[in-house]
């Protein structure tokens, strides 16, 4: 039987057929990845010491970026740089306490970066204070962040789950 050109065309061009055609599949990868890469950059979550010990409660809201201030039952650290002593702090007169001032004032003239610059244009704190620690000395920090133009101040507190604040 001879084969027409038909025949003959058809057998060619399903050769051709059976190579895969990687560019598309190579771009959707590559679309996968940046999304990836972006979306997982964000932390909502802010890591806590070990040595603060924060009290509970239930909370709906995520906490936003902000400058963070530790207050552990020893020392108070703003943005990863301890400043103070707690027992300094009980014993000052005053309300303001000037290391937490310079700090604050440090950090709102070093901004590099649009993250930095976002989070000090915000004016805005988050004290994660020790459940040990007096109420006077986060009162002093706080009224500091105040003088220093921090309007907006948020206590952080471990979040519970439903069923346990329920009971």
């Amino acid at each position: 039987m001879k084969n027409s050109r038909r025949v003959k065309r058809m057998s060619r061009n399903r050769t051709r057929i059976t190579k895969m055609n990687l560019t598309s599949l190579m771009d959707v990868f590559t679309i996968l990845v940046f999304f990836l890469l972006v979306n997982s950059a964000s932390s909502e979550v802010l890591d806590t010491p070990k040595q603060i010990k924060l009290p509970e409660s239930v909370v709906e809201s995520k906490p936003r970026e902000t400058v963070v201030i530790f207050i552990s039952p020893e020392q108070v650290t703003v943005q990863g740089q301890p400043v103070a002593l707690v027992a300094d702090i009980l014993q000052m007169e005053g309300q303001d306490i000037a290391p937490i001032a310079d700090r604050l004032a440090a950090l709102d003239q070093n901004v590099v970066g649009l993250r930095t610059r976002v989070v000090a244009e915000s004016q805005e704190i988050t004290i994660l204070a020790d459940k040990l620690v007096p109420f006077s000395v986060i009162k002093k920090v706080m009224s500091t962040c105040t003088s220093q133009g921090y309007g907006r101040i948020s206590l952080a507190v471990m979040q519970k789950g439903h069923q346990a604040a329920q009971i």
